[in-house]
């Protein structure tokens, strides 16, 4: 089994900062990709980054350039920096992990509020 736990959310003003952070406990293999997701009220889920387990990220257009993802050195942590935010980056933001394969995983999500 495995499971995510992310933390980090909270609430910010407009153009501040947050990390969110996602710890990954159980079966983990070294190759997956683990990524950030989000989901605003009355909006479908959407990719905000991925990273594979060789490093290559992948950003969505609305984040390129604000947001960072990274992976912490035991390979099963990844992070995910916010930087100069945005009212409209208020959303339930979930971690991710896929093990192509054997399964992709969800974490409980954690919420961040950007104030105007």
């Amino acid at each position: 089994q495995v499971q995510l736990v992310e933390s980090g959310g909270g609430l910010v003003q407009a153009g501040g900062s947050l990390r969110l952070s996602c710890a990954a406990s159980g079966s983990i293999f070294s190759f997956n990709t683990m990524g950030w997701f989000r989901q605003a009220p009355g909006k479908q889920r959407e990719l905000v980054a991925t990273i594979t387990s060789s490093g290559s990220t992948n950003y969505a257009d609305s984040v390129n350039g604000r947001f960072t993802i990274s992976r912490g050195n035991a390979k099963n942590t990844v992070y995910l920096q916010m930087n100069s935010l945005k009212p409209e980056d208020t959303a339930v933001y979930y971690c991710n992990l896929v093990q192509i394969g054997y399964g992709i995983y969800w974490g409980q999500g954690t919420q961040v509020t950007v104030s105007s």
